[in-house]
């Protein structure tokens, strides 16, 4: 990934952490609950989730919030119970929300009251992921102020995703396309 060095050293411990979890249980540290990935669109908020994955070399569940809102009364509800579950089974584990402000908006908001048990449900489930079962969720939005407060509150890291700023962060971006076109062609 390139053009997001800062983000990606903020990750460099997490990453850590899955790799080695033995390491810092033992010295009581704790991975964090809920990270929140934020900006606007194309800023490689998915793409970063992924590369954690990868890199630690743990198991990637991802869902788009959308895929969680109701037709019928606790269906969102059930999906989200069928997610935690899936990812304590395979912890250590990424569970990667994107668009999470489809499933988890403001619930003053929900007048029809169907999103409102997804959100209920979802923080239930992220409270109930214990340091030591080493489940990390990951949220993803362009809308972090559409967000219930009470879900934004359970996203103890929260990493903002601008557009590339510097030239070495755009020289980084153009050189990684250039090398990907080149092997293309070769």
């Amino acid at each position: 990934i390139a053009g997001i060095d800062e983000a990606k050293t903020e990750f460099e411990e997490i990453v850590s952490f899955l790799k080695e979890p033995d390491k810092y249980t033992i010295v009581g540290a704790k991975i964090p609950k809920g990270i929140l990935l934020v900006g606007p669109p194309g800023t490689g908020r998915t793409l970063l989730a992924k590369a954690i994955a990868n890199e630690a070399d743990v198991p990637f569940f991802s869902v788009a919030g959308s895929e969680f809102v109701e037709m019928f009364v606790g269906v969102g509800a059930s999906r989200v119970r069928d997610m935690f579950e899936q990812g304590k089974k395979h912890s250590p584990c990424i569970i990667f929300i994107d668009e999470i402000d489809a499933i988890a908006g403001s619930r003053a908001d929900d007048a029809s009251g169907l999103m409102t048990n997804s959100v209920n449900t979802l923080l239930q489930k992220m409270d109930g992921v214990k340091s030591n079962d080493n489940v990390i969720v990951i949220g993803a939005t362009n809308y972090p102020w559409k967000l219930d407060s009470a879900v934004n509150r359970r996203f103890d890291t929260k990493v903002f995703l601008g557009t590339p700023e510097t030239t070495n962060e755009i020289s980084d971006i153009i050189k990684m396309h250039i090398v990907d076109y080149v092997e293309k062609i070769f």
